[in-house]
């Protein structure tokens, strides 16, 4: 039937299509749970922004009276760097006493890498001679690369660095399994835009539908005091060119 709508609008010449890129600003949230024993909801998250870029290829139609959909894969980069902050314990893992200097300071670097393939459905109003105002939702099926985690520790007084430890999250060799987060997410999407003649601005934000954790309960892997579930969503603006379409 799809098929018959779209040869039907074709021959009515309602049909167009084009060809294109886009490259812009993403800002990947990975909302997770924090630890029971330092905030009184075990549901409450911590909110990991990721800072980058998404650069992809797309193809664009329009099916009938303005209704269509634009679907296309991306890739996206995110990063994030904390400030550095007091350690309150000892090289030993025991706390330091209170009243007494902290020596040491850490921070956590975070880098994730993440290929998406997306379908937006979306309806452009004509406003302008070659100039629409665009209105689009559809899913976003993303498979996450890497997301890496760099915890450095460093001497306050020196500026001397006296650790570093790394969590590749889909590190399967790595025995904490209870680190692994899915690869696989799916989000639903909701952005606006605008268009003239073979450019686009687009934005909007994706909400996560799928708990990344891989343990629906930290139980199983000797977490009690754990409640796991969290969601990765996504904010992003893109800038596009089409170099190929029909009119």
């Amino acid at each position: 039937m799809a098929l018959v709508a779209v040869t039907m609008a074709a021959k009515a010449g309602d049909y167009t299509q084009a060809v294109g890129l886009q490259f812009g600003y993403a800002n990947p949230v990975y909302r997770l749970n924090q630890p029971s024993e330092q905030v009184d909801d075990k549901t409450a998250l911590t909110a990991v922004q990721l800072k980058g870029f998404k650069v992809g290829l797309v193809y664009d139609a329009t099916i009938w009276a303005g209704f269509g959909f634009m679907t296309g894969l991306n890739y996206t980069f995110g990063a994030h760097i904390s400030s550095w902050e007091e350690f309150g314990y000892d090289l030993d893992g025991k706390p330091i006493a209170s009243g007494y200097a902290r020596p040491y300071e850490e921070r956590t670097k975070y880098q994730f890498h993440q290929l998406e393939l997306f379908v937006d459905w979306q309806y452009k109003f004509e406003i302008a001679q070659n100039t629409w105002l665009i209105l689009y939702t559809g899913p976003t099926i993303q498979v996450v690369a890497q997301y890496k985690q760099v915890a450095l520790l460093r001497q306050k007084s020196t500026g001397e660095q006296v650790r570093e430890n790394t969590i590749a999250y889909f590190d399967y060799s790595d025995a904490d399994i209870a680190h692994d987060l899915r690869r696989l997410n799916v989000t639903w999407g909701v952005g606006a835009g605008f268009q003239y003649d073979r450019y686009y601005l687009r934005g909007g934000y994706d909400f996560g539908l799928i708990n990344p954790y891989n343990f629906g309960n930290f139980n199983e892997v000797g977490y009690a005091d754990r409640n796991t579930r969290g969601r990765l969503d996504q904010w992003q603006i893109k800038l596009g060119i089409f170099f190929w379409g029909t009119d």
